[in-house]
């Protein structure tokens, strides 16, 4: 089915779909965004973004305001609600803004205040805070984890146990991106656990400094694995650790102690990054159903960064490993859209993945995923066997009077930064981020002042997912 296009429009000018159909837009105050997550308080779904550095007016209070935390009430997907906006750190792009947000209910976290709601998110590149979020309409800080830091991006918060897995940037370690955990099951008091990250970015290491995390996810207790993933654009490196041994562990970060949790790692090839690894365990491989072994199989899915303009750098993907073997991680299969299915390397901005969605609601999990593509929107893939991951369907919006042209990165890390030509100038959409919640709706943001877009699935692609799972939310 060929997508759904306008007949003689320039690129941007409508929306291009297939499959997937847009519910409901907000414009986030022309905020350039990163990520969204969306939490289920008493009977309303509350929408928070985390946006890049930059300053906006803020039309509920008329003040020019700091990028930082938009919080939305999204009950409605057709009329999202925008009810408060938290500034961030003064700066542009990456040097300023609340990039990172997460959110727990109180009545999950062990030791908190039963009644109430939380949300953790970055202060820029400075600090961690915790936000009392139980009215969303008037969030108040409750406390500061950690400040005085060289750098913070995307975190993980376990709500069931109060575990955070913080991407910072000690100033005693050589990296401005490390992770330090902390454990708050009590929101209003943090305790620090330990510092973690490759061997190498320790304080007192000599030699090159290892690429830096950009984040993790963990499957908690039970499943006792947390999955980094390092890099953007190049040397990209998933690192499988025990949980157990990682918060238990002995703490000095000695190269002895930062190596006894690792269970694998693998390096992916220099020109790929790491931006978000996403487990995907226990899938039931259809072609495999009557083979007496591997059958089942566990799979990280990892997904790339583009950085460069005009395809600059090498192409940015999805990747699917199998971790079946623990120990020994092998790539089965990868997804990109082709180039030249909309021009999209001379049409404007990044061309290539940025992220995955991160939500495991059973509706989708292990059955579709949606990954961010800059100025190919969102994409569609059906999951349920990865080792033949197909695309479904697709969603990419149309350019507004708030869509800018995106900042021009200041260097190539893949050696000296190749001339631009004039699209480099273009206007284009940048799909940034993109999350899902248990009812089935997909949430994009746009890193190119755009907004805010829900969408749900349509036609064939809709079929795929388990909508059992959703009517029980």
């Amino acid at each position: 089915m060929p997508a759904i296009v306008p007949a003689q429009t320039a690129p941007g000018s409508h929306a291009e779909a297939l499959n997937m159909r847009l519910v409901g837009t907000n414009d986030l105050q022309g905020r350039t965004a990163y990520q969204p997550t969306i939490h289920k308080q008493g009977k309303r779904w509350i929408l928070y973004v985390g946006h890049h550095g930059d300053k906006k007016l803020n039309p509920l209070d008329g003040a020019m305001e700091d990028n930082g935390t938009s919080i939305l009430d999204v009950t409605d997907p057709a009329h999202p609600k925008y009810l408060a906006h938290i500034p961030g750190e003064e700066g542009k792009a990456e040097q300023g803004g609340a990039q990172m947000v997460r959110v727990c209910s109180g009545s999950d976290l062990p030791r908190a205040d039963k009644s109430k709601y939380y949300m953790l998110r970055v202060f820029g590149n400075q600090a961690h805070e915790i936000w009392d979020v139980t009215v969303p309409e008037k969030p108040a800080l409750l406390t500061t984890i950690v400040r005085g830091l060289k750098g913070t991006h995307k975190n993980f918060w376990e709500c069931d146990t109060g575990i955070a897995y913080l991407v910072s940037g000690n100033p005693q370690w050589r990296t401005n991106r490390m992770t330090q955990i902390y454990d708050l099951s009590d929101p209003a008091h943090p305790v620090f656990i330990r510092d973690f990250g490759l061997v190498g970015q320790q304080p007192g290491a000599g030699g090159a400094v290892p690429i830096a995390v950009h984040g993790g996810i963990s499957t908690g207790p039970k499943g006792n694995r947390v999955y980094f993933g390092y890099g953007t654009s190049t040397d990209g490196v998933l690192q499988i650790v025990d949980r157990e041994k990682l918060l238990k562990g002995p703490k000095e970060p000695t190269p002895e102690n930062l190596l006894a949790p690792q269970i694998a790692r693998l390096d992916m090839p220099p020109m790929h990054g790491a931006h978000t690894v996403f487990p995907m365990l226990g899938v039931d491989v259809p072609e495999f159903a009557k083979n007496y072994l591997g059958k089942t199989r566990d799979f990280v899915v990892i997904t790339d960064e583009a950085i460069q303009k005009e395809c600059l750098e090498g192409r940015q993907m999805v990747w699917f490993v199998d971790i079946s073997t623990e120990t020994k991680p092998f790539g089965v299969a990868n997804f990109t859209v082709p180039e030249a299915s909309g021009d999209f390397c001379s049409r404007g901005g990044r061309f290539g993945t940025h992220s995955s969605n991160e939500s495991m609601a059973p509706v989708f999990y292990k059955r579709l995923m949606f990954f961010a593509h800059f100025n190919a929107g969102v994409r569609a893939l059906d999951v349920r066997n990865p080792m033949a991951p197909k695309e479904v369907g697709f969603y990419i919006p149309a350019m507004t009077a708030n869509t800018v042209v995106l900042e021009t990165p200041a260097s190539s890390a893949n050696g000296p930064r190749l001339p631009y030509t004039e699209a480099a100038n273009r206007r284009a959409i940048q799909t940034n981020n993109v999350e899902v919640d248990e009812r089935g709706y997909i949430y994009i943001v746009d890193r190119a002042n755009t907004g805010l877009h829900i969408l749900e699935l349509t036609g064939p692609a809709r079929a795929i997912a388990n909508w059992d799972a959703a009517a029980k939310e």
